[in-house]
């Protein structure tokens, strides 16, 4: 997978399939409009209702299991990219932090970022 440009947003996200979605008390993401973004390889999906109703498409890595990308059915010009799939420890931090009603207690989110509920 390759992206363009910088991304319209990254955020922190504290949703409770986020959570069992990598395995970790948050998920951290990268949007880019899919117009930037060019998928190659094999992937299988998996496809789920998020915490807001909206049906979410996963694509992950049919060898490691490993979260790739997804998209969202309410914003289909959008494509999320999960951070770690970078690899890269210099990616820009979250600005956003969403569903924090649901993050761990003892969770720290990088300083100046927006809380939304």
């Amino acid at each position: 997978m390759t992206c363009e440009g910088e991304p319209l947003r990254i955020s922190m996200c504290h949703c409770l399939e986020c959570q069992k979605r990598t395995g970790s008390i948050f998920g951290v993401q990268a949007r880019w409009r899919a117009d930037q973004v060019c998928v190659e390889g094999r992937a299988s999906q998996w496809v789920r209702t998020g915490d807001s109703g909206g049906v979410i498409t996963t694509h992950f890595c049919p060898a490691c299991g490993s979260t790739v990308h997804w998209a969202i059915d309410g914003q289909p010009d959008i494509v999320a990219v999960a951070v770690g799939a970078f690899a890269d420890p210099s990616f820009p931090s979250p600005a956003f932090a969403v569903y924090e009603e649901r993050k761990h207690a003892w969770a720290a989110a990088p300083a100046g970022i927006e809380h939304f509920e």
